[in-house]
């Protein structure tokens, strides 16, 4: 179930996920608002919809027109995806409004919303959740307050059903299920401490606060959060705290937006602190289906072998997938970044772009992450399983051993559709680990040390025969859904209990 999903979801960029959960949400307040069972901005019926129609392009048109704006003056281009989500956003935590002082307080968020990217930033890169710096400061003047309507009971079932889909699609369960529940915890305790008991604070976190659409539309937003997933795990803890805790400073109040610029500024001091600019050096064919692209960094880029690295290359006639793609990186930190791509006969836009950069020419990336890191205890020992393009993450974890004094016990298991597939096989020869190839012919020569595993497909049974001491391993699991699913079952039937994962999702 787990990779049926994940091969469903993985037909979407994350962006695009988003903007359909929004859409959703929007057609389903419209219709709850003319049955009459909510009232977003006080209004409901023929009203209160024209309100929402009325709200919604205020949000749009405002956030777009000065997008293009404040892109013009940076001399950027604008990621529209990116503008859009963030008009949505904005329209889904201000109440809608018929109001001229209603509707231009929504225009002033979203004229504020854009221009914390680019002023709010340190180093090309923003710090805050843009419609949390858009809705925060509307709040703070007075001109309007975050309702976070879509927290009712009505629409629960829509946002719930999508704060698991996106929080599934972006890997980013266990966060979300920190961030529940301490909200849960805390509205309990809060309740409790005011003589109104437990269970109503955790029926109104639940189901009329804004704890599950902010975990789905916010706290996920991938700029602004930190690269480490403990570090995840502690930025949704004491996101749900700053909300469900009561405490007033001034101006300043507990809510979803100020809770989530605190955890932001955080993020920011932990992670990735200036944008990425990288300058196109050369490419080479790996295998008729991959390629190889490097990359120099016009600045040092900080990572570990084995995250990834999600990059931006505007172009024209896009499709469905947009202008940001996520790849791992395929080396060790050095004075080149290498990509490790499948480009199939029917490749997307940004991969057609990718292939006709000219060296020279300049990409932006806008984040670093991910935890598929090697142990720092160069004794444990270790399993790499790679199906395809998976070899990726794996190229820069033999630099990083090859790097390091002593010899690490290192298996590699790789799985290839045929011989030419087998891509980055100097890097696993030069690397002198033993490597098990699972291809449907048997490779014509292979280098000392390797096997050949068989004709079929890679499956736990096989994978257990050609590493029996796989269940005292490190494992680390790289590839499609299905594959790593089925072969994590397997390891963990067999005893492994140190497995790290990284699916490749849409390739």
């Amino acid at each position: 179930m787990t990779a049926w999903l994940d091969a469903q979801l993985g037909r979407v960029t994350m962006y695009r996920l988003v903007l359909y959960g929004l859409g959703i949400l929007f057609a389903a307040g419209l219709v709850f608002t003319l049955l009459g069972v909510i009232q977003p901005g006080g209004g409901s019926g023929v009203n209160g919809a024209l309100a929402m129609l009325a709200s919604i392009t205020v949000a749009f048109a405002a956030t777009a027109l000065s997008s293009w704006l404040f892109s013009a003056i940076f001399r950027v281009t604008p990621h529209v995806e990116s503008t859009l989500i963030t008009a949505g956003l904005l329209y889904f935590i201000l109440p809608p409004s018929l109001t001229l002082g209603g509707l231009g307080g929504i225009a002033l968020a979203g004229v504020i919303a854009t221009a914390s990217k680019y002023l709010l930033a340190v180093r090309g890169r923003h710090i805050f959740n843009p419609a949390a710096a858009g809705a925060f400061a509307i709040g703070f003047t007075g001109l309007s307050y975050g309702a976070w309507w879509p927290g009712n009971p009505w629409m629960l079932p829509f946002v719930v059903v999508l704060a698991f889909l996106i929080l599934f699609r972006t890997r980013r369960l266990p966060m979300g299920g920190v961030y529940v529940g301490v909200g849960l915890a805390a509205a309990a305790l809060q309740y409790a401490l005011f003589g109104l008991g437990p269970v109503a604070g955790l029926q109104y976190a639940a189901t009329q606060s804004a704890l599950w659409f902010f975990v789905a539309f916010m706290l996920t937003e991938p700029l602004t959060m930190p690269p480490r997933r403990w570090q995840q795990l502690v930025y949704a803890g004491l996101a749900a705290a700053l909300y469900f805790i009561t405490f007033h400073l001034g101006p300043l109040y507990n809510s979803p937006e100020f809770a989530l610029l605190v955890v932001n500024l955080l993020a920011f001091l932990v992670g990735q602190r200036r944008g990425i600019r990288l300058e196109f050096a050369a490419r080479r064919q790996l295998s008729p289906s991959s390629w190889e692209f490097d990359f120099r960094p016009l600045r040092p880029v900080s990572f570990r072998p084995g995250q990834f690295m999600e990059l931006t290359l505007p172009h024209g006639k896009s499709d469905s997938r947009g202008w940001r793609r996520v790849f791992s990186i395929a080396s060790a930190p050095g004075d080149v970044l290498r990509f490790g791509i499948r480009l199939p006969e029917k490749s997307s836009s940004f991969k057609r772009a990718l292939l006709d950069l000219e060296p020279g020419a300049k990409v932006s990336a806008t984040s670093v992450g991910g935890d598929f890191l090697l142990p720092d205890d160069p004794e444990r020992p270790l399993l790499l399983v790679a199906g395809g393009i998976g070899i990726t993450p794996f190229v820069g974890h033999l630099e990083q051993a090859a790097a390091e004094a002593g010899d690490r016990d290192i298996a590699v298991v790789y799985a290839i559709s045929s011989n030419d597939d087998l891509a980055y096989a100097e890097h696993l020869e030069r690397a002198g680990c033993r490597v098990a190839i699972a291809s449907p012919e048997k490779p014509s020569t292979l280098p000392a040390g390797w096997t050949w595993i068989g004709p079929d497909r890679l499956t736990g049974a096989s994978l257990l025969g050609a590493v029996p001491d796989a269940a005292v391993r490190d494992v680390f699991l790289s590839g499609p859904p299905s594959m790593v699913a089925s072969l994590k079952k397997a390891l963990r039937a067999a005893g492994a209990r140190r497995i790290h994962t990284d699916v490749f999702v849409g390739y």
